[in-house]
């Protein structure tokens, strides 16, 4: 284990040197922010399955859908300048869109994962997810699979091609140029939507389930479809194409202090590194519950706010804002303690219910005496 860990915070430390000791973890990083001051920043392990790479301080790796929170920062970033309406039709955008019965979809239905096109009608490959043109054209065409705004159903891949169109037609600028350039760069933040060739080397090999056990038990047709229409193999992570395409729901590359930075501007008003990027209200949006119950895909209660889940009394705080990516990657954003925390592994497990970033983060509300 290498880093910084203030020594309030020791029991985070603890946790992640315990699950590095017991392999738990093969590499790793985790963060926590606390009022825009970084309390916890440690990082250990290897970056590779063979344990020939030492994971360093600016190691990264793919965290899967904690991709989502990223994109949704950058929507209600535009939301808060006036340059996007979370309200209005998806179509005052992108006019191809109303088609099939979808003219009264709100971008605020897209972020909330109500909008019924929680994936593709027709068939697609995992190659065509590097064809923005494509995969955005079907989910222009295709009807949703429920009614609108009736039930969340998460969308696996499809929320970052929806609502990363709304972006591009509004600004004219990629999802992942919007949040490099208003983002990321301004805070420092080293994430990436759509991950630069020199910045390979730099990238942590995710190592699979050993399993390979489905995800779903006696799938329903909708998480048939969200599951494997396209299936994804882990090795194409690896793979140039995969990083350097936008994938905004799911390829982005980063690790813990970049989520936690960028991420800590909603937990601290809007502010972070000095600088204020969104009002304070602007940040409360994302705590809008839009919709609530048991997910059709994950069949899990959920309340979804604007690209986060909101906590329902899991969490210390009300106003906790949180979501994981596949193989176990965390962010949670607490708006009541103005804190940040992010953990991003390399070793995926075969379940939805990865405790090690929860392990941390009761470490961590153990801390602040929260629990």
């Amino acid at each position: 284990m290498q880093g910084f860990v203030d020594d309030r915070f020791a029991p985070v430390g603890a946790v992640f040197e315990e699950g590095l000791a017991n392999g738990a973890e093969v590499g790793a990083s985790v963060c926590v922010n606390v009022d825009g001051r970084t309390v916890v920043d440690l990082w250990g392990g290897f970056a590779d399955a063979a344990r020939t790479r030492p994971w360093q301080r600016d190691t990264i790796v793919n965290v899967y859908s904690v991709t989502k929170t990223m994109t949704a920062l950058t929507a209600l970033l535009l939301a808060d300048r006036g340059e996007v309406d979370l309200a209005a039709p998806v179509a005052r955008y992108w006019p191809r869109f109303a088609a099939n019965g979808k003219e009264r979809i709100t971008l605020a239905h897209l972020l909330s994962h109500s909008s019924g096109l929680s994936g593709w009608e027709q068939p697609v490959t995992a190659a065509d997810l590097y064809d923005w043109e494509k995969v955005t054209g079907l989910l222009a065409a295709q009807a949703p699979f429920w009614t609108p705004g009736t039930a969340s159903g998460y969308h696996v891949l499809t929320q970052g091609f929806l609502v990363g169109e709304v972006v591009r037609r509004a600004t004219g600028r990629t999802v992942g140029a919007v949040f490099r350039e208003e983002i990321a760069e301004p805070l420092g933040a080293d994430f990436h939507i759509g991950l630069p060739a020199e910045e390979d080397a730099r990238v942590a090999e995710l190592i699979p389930p050993a399993t390979g056990k489905a995800l779903f038990a006696d799938p329903t047709p909708l998480q048939v479809n969200a599951a494997t229409n396209p299936q994804v193999d882990v090795a194409a992570t690896r793979g140039r194409a995969w990083r350097g395409a936008e994938i905004p729901a799911a390829n982005g590359t980063g690790n813990a202090r970049a989520m936690a930075t960028a991420l800590a501007v909603l937990a601290c008003g809007g502010v972070a590194g000095g600088r204020r990027l969104l009002s304070e209200a602007g940040c409360r949006r994302a705590l809008e519950v839009r919709v609530e119950g048991r997910d059709l895909i994950l069949d899990l209660p959920l309340r979804f706010g604007l690209g986060f889940a909101v906590s329902a009394g899991m969490m210390p705080n009300p106003n906790t804002l949180y979501w994981g990516g596949l193989g176990g990657s965390l962010v949670m954003v607490d708006l009541d303690a103005r804190t940040t925390f992010a953990y991003a592994p390399n070793r995926m497990t075969d379940t939805l219910s990865d405790v090690r970033g929860l392990g941390l983060a009761m470490a961590m509300w153990e801390a602040m005496a929260l629990i």
